[in-house]
């Protein structure tokens, strides 16, 4: 159970955090993992608690560990004792050992989601006012028949500077009559 714990920790743990290896997670990460799992349940044990029990395991680890250059991480040892501590607070009137067997179970095969996450929708009017069929007047002009934009070509109105006022028939024509 706890292998199964140690690979819910490591996902967690690497979850928005490019930078690292899995065996460390901070506490927004780790408040994340509570809450995801269920640990976090709002009346037994909130988001208070979790954030009390983090500092409370970082803190008395770290002094024994003398591990002050990442004091605001927790290892999967660390991890263990916090759960311990939370199973304690969720499952009350059970035994230590059952209330962390619990709180693996609750934790197995997790991953960290990613609900309320912005996404990109194109549905009611988003996906009317997106369609570049529907263009008029000078808007139509930015857009080929596929719908792909002409870049800089249909934003801009290209000058001639040929020398000939515009709509005048005979441009290019100068310098043929004078030769004859």
């Amino acid at each position: 159970m706890a292998s199964e714990a140690e690979r819910t920790f490591q996902r967690f743990a690497v979850f928005g955090e490019s930078s690292s290896s899995g065996t460390e997670m901070n506490n927004k990460n780790f408040s994340k993992l509570c809450k995801d799992c269920g640990i976090m349940d709002g009346k037994t044990v909130t988001s208070t608690d979790v954030d009390i029990v983090f500092s409370k395991v970082n803190s008395w680890i770290s002094v024994l560990l003398t591990r002050a250059k990442n004091a605001r991480t927790i290892t999967f040892q660390q991890f263990q004792e916090a759960m311990k501590e939370l199973g304690q607070k969720r499952f009350k009137g059970k035994s230590p050992d059952e209330a962390l067997e619990n709180i693996y179970k609750l934790m197995e095969g997790k991953d960290p989601a990613t609900t309320g996450v912005t996404k990109a929708t194109t549905v009611g009017g988003v996906s009317r006012l997106t369609d570049t069929s529907k263009y008029t007047g000078t808007h139509k002009e930015r857009f080929d028949e596929s719908g792909k934009g002409k870049g800089i070509a249909g934003r801009e109105d290209v000058t001639d500077n040929s020398g000939y006022v515009s709509g005048y028939k005979g441009a290019g024509t100068y310098d043929k009559k004078g030769n004859n």
